[in-house]
């Protein structure tokens, strides 16, 4: 398709959003929505003049999903939400999403494609009321980690003035999770974040997070640091945090974590013997099917690849571990960032000695992190980097998500005896 075609494909999309949208907004609705004057919309809508094809999404935020998510054993809801990972491993154990919540627009683009139910996706989740969310069971969040300010409690108590997370949180992401489990009061939430979290400014900021979940909400919570090796071949170690507003028996150990090593870089590179999918959503982005090879705009240019062998051993010889990580097929890879993009230095395919390295493609970034080939990719390479680099692993979530299952469809949640899971 040439640029002409493609550009009157888009505008031809982004017209009939345009007239579906008009079946439930008003044109001075839609302007307000698109920050745009009402006689533009009366142009689009009359023809006079086409709409930017890069409305296509604003536009699709406006319309009915299709079809409802089906009923579930419990309903959840997913914040900070990227591009799903927390809420496709719930879902596998019978979860219904009620409400999503996403700032990032080329996130939100790859959710929607991914994801088809009845809601659409929230932005700024700061501008979200609690009382407009869905009441749920489940709330999971991967939220940011911002630094705290360390409030002096009793100080504000004897002035009478806020305290708690209402004061030692306030101006911080986990802020609006905070006052969303206090006003919605769900039975269990899964929270998400960097190892790092446990050590930032010296273990002050998780002991906030920690008193504000316990001593000021109420919940039970565990919490564990896992690394993504156990599932992907990938070390990647993240802190998961579970509450429940009952103090039953979670039990971390109760499913053993699979060993590390078990998984290789093998298993998810693209395969040139000829059995790689051909994924037709792909439109051969990633891999020529004909040449059985991954498309050639991967390989690492001359220029690139001398100036990380230099970088790399400037800082050696300076007794500093900075440099590329060089990974062969039986090597499990470094943490996949959202930096990625830029040079891919931390995660290079070695292509042989005389063929310079490669970076992942985005389809192997998606199997990194533990998406199946059905997920769909509707942005650039670098925005699909970022967003896999910004994701979580699903497998460890759906290890987490097994583990809640028993204290989730239970219709009342009590303390009793260790649960301990069938392994065989």
């Amino acid at each position: 398709m040439n640029a002409t075609l493609a550009l009157v494909s888009d505008q031809d999309t982004v017209l009939s959003y345009l007239d579906e949208a008009r079946k439930h907004h008003t044109q001075a609705a839609l302007a307000k929505y698109l920050d745009i004057d009402v006689r533009t919309i009366r142009r689009w809508e009359t023809r006079q003049t086409p709409p930017p094809a890069y409305l296509a999404h604003a536009l699709q935020q406006l319309l009915p999903f299709g079809e409802e998510s089906p009923e579930g054993t419990f309903d959840f809801i997913d914040l900070f939400a990227g591009i799903g990972g927390l809420r496709k491993a719930f879902e596998q154990i019978g979860g219904r999403c009620v409400f999503t919540s996403e700032w990032d627009t080329y996130a939100q683009k790859t959710y929607a494609e991914n994801f088809r139910d009845g809601h659409p996706i929230a932005g700024d989740i700061t501008q979200v009321q609690a009382p407009d969310i869905p009441d749920h069971d489940v709330l999971l969040a991967g939220f940011p980690c911002q630094p705290f300010s360390i409030a002096g409690v009793s100080k504000k108590n004897a002035l009478g003035k806020a305290h708690g997370f209402a004061c030692e949180t306030q101006g911080t992401l986990f802020f609006d999770v905070a006052r969303i489990i206090a006003a919605k009061r769900p039975r269990a939430f899964l929270l998400e974040n960097v190892k790092n979290l446990v050590s930032h400014d010296k273990g002050r900021t998780f002991e906030v997070i920690r008193r504000t979940l316990t001593e000021d909400l109420g919940y039970h919570i565990h919490y564990r640091v896992i690394d993504g090796a156990h599932f992907v071949p990938q070390h990647r170690e993240r802190i998961l945090i579970v509450g429940f507003c009952e103090p039953v028996a979670f039990d971390f150990d109760a499913l053993p974590l699979p060993p590390k090593g078990q998984h290789k870089l093998k298993d998810i590179l693209h395969r040139t013997d000829g059995s790689e999918p051909e994924l037709p959503w792909d439109e051969g982005r990633f891999f020529d099917h004909k040449k059985k090879k991954v498309q050639d705009k991967y390989t690492l240019t001359d220029n690139l690849w001398r100036y990380l062998q230099n970088y790399a051993e400037k800082h050696r010889l300076k007794g500093n571990g900075f440099g590329f990580g060089l990974v062969k097929p039986d090597d499990v890879t470094r943490t996949l960032s959202a930096r990625y993009y830029k040079d891919g230095s931390e995660i290079l395919v070695y292509q042989g000695t005389r063929k310079n390295p490669r970076r992942l493609t985005p389809r192997e970034c998606a199997r990194l992190m533990g998406y199946p080939d059905t997920f769909r990719i509707p942005v650039s390479d670098t925005r699909a980097y970022k967003q896999f680099g910004n994701s979580v692993v699903v497998d460890v979530m759906a290890h987490i998500a097994k583990l809640m299952q028993p204290m989730l469809e239970a219709d009342t949640l009590e303390p009793e005896l260790p649960l301990i899971y069938a392994t065989a």
